[in-house]
């Protein structure tokens, strides 16, 4: 989705019903955790003290640092954690120990977002669910069954693409947000003392005069942030100022209201602190309630899923995961895509997690740890786009990003405290993601290292060659080669077994550069190698789609017209064979070798034509 495509209005409806998904349903299960611990005595002060922390939270973050700020560190248009690590690395390309440790905490926070990916459907979906107990205590039983059902049916949809029913997800989170803002000013309207929260003295006062209290208070007031990242995350889709017009328009207005409906009531009915958010619906209300609810939990959900499929994506194409099949689910949208790896992996995350936690207070202790330390995360990674990639000078950066930096980190110790009590799982499901993708990416490395170790200089081979040329047929080769400038080992290969030279030959090497998308005109580089033959440099960006067949047209002028039908590619299939005293450990390098038979084909990957490639096998140590 493009702005010159498609009108201010269409967007910023699309942006709601994708964008604010996470955020617009955190008021079913954050403003009751404040208390349901325990810890946090129950009075007037601490209820206007907890809301004056959740308007200022959503102030500070929302509106000042996503808004104000980080949205202003686009990449090419492109948002998300993949968009700011690439741009942040190119910042500090001049300085290579930086840029690696910038990569592996990028990376690091890539995975804190699938950990994200499944605990969000998990505690949004159950929490919407929970509201059948508020209809009728016997439903209680059943919670878990009608949630795990909700949300496999949800995964088990993915194949087919959600362009059909996409388009009511807009629709939908209005209806969800009416009655956020509908069922919260009716409770203020009876208890309108409770506006006093809007001033932040009663947060300031509260940090003063209980710190260890408030300490405690911040992991449950971080629950209402939950979600804040898809504002940068998916401004590729949609643009700044649609995403900016639904959260001034709507957005943070019904979440504010909501809250201090909220608020009104459990000072009027102490009791409702138990699921406020459905005991503000009158009870002819209750059910459309629970329903409407669990509509948008999906949708939240959906947004996430879809967000897990193209940071996947990215990752492949930066070289921080194996290729992975893609579909495209959609022949009107591109990034509508869906890659069955990823989300079988992320049902069984969110299963496990229903299983393991069973309600939404329970997976609130596991919710909030990873999104603080992507949080801070994304921080540290603006800093070096303002300072290197924006040229202020140290101060002025530090200025920027320090003071929320500083909360980021406040937020991120308070969620700490919750490891114990279930944070421990996002951050065991990061840290195996984590390793998969250190593994992958390093592996890489290795065998690119010895691939120029036993490398033959394309130049001086063909030199040889050509001093005794052997017989040439008609048509067209394309050699695949890791490296520009190194024979093709397929080359060889098929020198050894066919004896044969093609009319012409091309040796192609596919870059993937650290910027959305290239443009059409640099997407080749030819360079003549003479003898028909040349050397072609492909270039794609971390949101292009590779067509390898589609790119090589592009060659025409340099090089003439390829006939599909007399055009072969001929690949290598390297088998990685694990050594003692490599470069990495002998599990890491195991690892790799089974990622690396098991990635998806490079043909399938590269969109080759099924009837005309050819794949020559060869052992690589590592």
């Amino acid at each position: 989705m493009s702005q010159h495509r498609s009108g201010l209005p269409a967007l910023t409806l699309g942006a709601l019903g994708v964008v604010y998904g996470d955020i617009g349903t955190s008021p079913l299960y954050a403003f009751k955790e404040v208390f349901a611990s325990g810890q946090v005595p129950f009075n007037t002060l601490n209820v206007l003290s907890a809301l004056s922390m959740f308007i200022w939270a959503l102030v500070f973050v929302v509106t000042f640092k996503y808004i104000g700020l980080i949205m202003r560190a686009d990449n090419g248009g492109e948002g998300g954690m993949m968009a700011l690590l690439a741009l942040a690395a190119r910042a500090v390309g001049d300085r290579p120990g930086l840029r690696a440790t910038m990569l592996a905490v990028g990376a690091f926070g890539v995975a804190l977002f699938f950990g994200d990916g499944v605990i969000t459907p998990a505690i949004s979906v159950l929490s919407a669910v929970e509201g059948l107990e508020v209809v009728t205590p016997a439903a209680k039983p059943f919670v878990m069954g009608i949630a795990l059902m909700v949300l496999a049916a949800l995964f088990l949809v993915q194949r087919r693409g959600t362009g059909n029913i996409g388009r009511y997800f807009g629709p939908i989170m209005i209806l969800w947000f009416l009655a956020l803002a509908v069922t919260g000013a009716v409770q203020i309207a009876r208890e309108p003392d409770v506006l006093r929260a809007f001033s932040p003295l009663y947060a300031v006062e509260f940090i003063g005069q209980h710190p260890h209290l408030a300490f405690l208070t911040l992991g449950a007031v971080f629950l209402c942030l939950t979600g804040a990242e898809a504002l940068y995350a998916d401004m590729g889709h949609f643009g700044k100022q649609p995403i900016r017009l639904a959260w001034f328009a709507l957005v943070m207005p019904a979440l504010v209201v909501n809250y201090l409906g909220q608020g009104a009531l459990v000072l009027q009915q102490p009791e409702a602190i138990a699921n406020p958010l459905y005991r503000l619906a009158p009870g002819w209300a209750l059910v459309p309630m629970v329903v409407l609810a669990t509509l948008a939990t999906v949708i939240a959900s959906q947004a996430l899923i879809s967000g897990a499929y193209s940071a996947a994506k990215q990752s492949i194409q930066l070289g921080f995961l194996p290729r992975m099949r893609v579909l495209y689910t959609s022949e009107q949208e591109a990034g509508q895509i869906y890659i069955g790896a990823v989300n079988w992996l992320l049902l069984a995350g969110v299963v496990v997690a229903v299983v393991l936690f069973r309600n939404s207070a329970a997976l609130a202790a596991a919710y909030g740890i990873s999104v603080s330390l992507l949080m801070v995360i994304t921080t540290w990674l603006t800093f070096f786009v303002v300072r290197h990639g924006w040229g202020y000078p140290q101060p002025v950066a530090l200025a920027a990003t320090g003071l929320f930096l500083a909360v980021d980190l406040l937020f991120f110790a308070s969620n700490a405290l919750k490891i114990a009590d279930g944070g421990w799982f996002p951050l065991l499901m990061a840290a195996l993601v984590f390793t998969v993708m250190i593994t992958w990416k390093r592996g890489r490395e290795l065998l690119t290292e010895s691939t120029l170790v036993h490398a033959i200089d394309l130049a001086a081979f063909l030199q040889s060659i050509f001093a005794d040329p052997p017989p040439r047929v008609a048509g067209t080769a394309v050699f695949l080669a890791s490296v520009e400038g190194v024979t093709p080992s397929a080359l060889m290969h098929s020198l050894k077994h066919y004896k044969v030279l093609h009319e012409r030959n091309l040796f192609v090497t596919v870059r993937s550069h650290e910027i959305p998308r290239v443009p059409s005109a640099e997407r080749v580089q030819v360079t003549p190698l003479g003898n028909e033959c040349w050397q072609v440099i492909v270039n794609y960006g971390f949101k292009d789609d590779f067509d390898l067949p589609a790119a090589l047209t592009l060659t025409r002028q340099a090089i003439g017209p390829l006939d599909p039908m007399s055009t072969s590619y001929f690949l290598s299939r390297d088998i990685v064979v694990p050594t003692l005293g490599g470069g990495m450990a002998l599990w890491r390098e195991k690892l790799f070798s089974q990622m690396h038979r098991n990635a998806s084909a490079a043909a399938e990957f590269l969109n080759l034509p099924s009837n005309a490639v050819v794949e020559l096998g060869s052992k690589v140590e590592i």
